[in-house]
């Protein structure tokens, strides 16, 4: 983030607001959820809905730019609480395949009946169409840190 004085200071600001917003959300959204969901535990259960398919740990540890083990450490959690099942990969027996159970649709289902009229009641205070606006610059933002890694 080199230039002149005034993009570094505008690159502070809007790095700082990021990260002030995300902490923010975070402590709200967690608040929300079922009792002993994490958000951790929401996002893997809605991509897994969403991509209603099998992905391998791998796979989601990449998708969720996480560590194999921190990825590991949710899907255990969210086996043990019945909401996905581990099978082993039939053709190599060292991988694993995730699934979202029918526990793990009414949980997430659960989980976003609990959160989406906050994220909604925030989205109207701001304006639809200033926060459609901000969306290009956000999304070319996260691409431009995932080409990075």
């Amino acid at each position: 983030m080199s230039g002149p004085p005034n993009n570094d200071s505008l690159s502070v600001a809007l790095f700082s607001e990021i990260f002030m917003a995300d902490q923010l959300a975070r402590n709200r959204l967690t608040k929300a959820m079922p009792k002993g969901m994490e958000i951790s535990h929401f996002s893997v259960l809605n991509h897994l809905a969403r991509a209603n398919d099998e992905r391998s740990p791998a796979q989601l540890a990449r998708a969720f730019h996480v560590t194999r083990g921190a990825m590991t450490n949710t899907l255990n959690k969210l086996e043990w609480a019945g909401h996905v099942h581990i099978r082993p990969d039939w053709d190599d027996a060292r991988r694993k395949f995730v699934s979202i159970s029918p526990s793990g649709r009414s949980a997430r289902d659960a989980a976003l009946a609990a959160i989406a009229p906050i994220l909604s009641d925030i989205v109207e205070a701001i304006g639809t169409e200033r926060v459609r606006a901000a969306l290009p610059v956000l999304r070319e933002m996260r691409i431009r840190l995932e080409e990075e890694n």
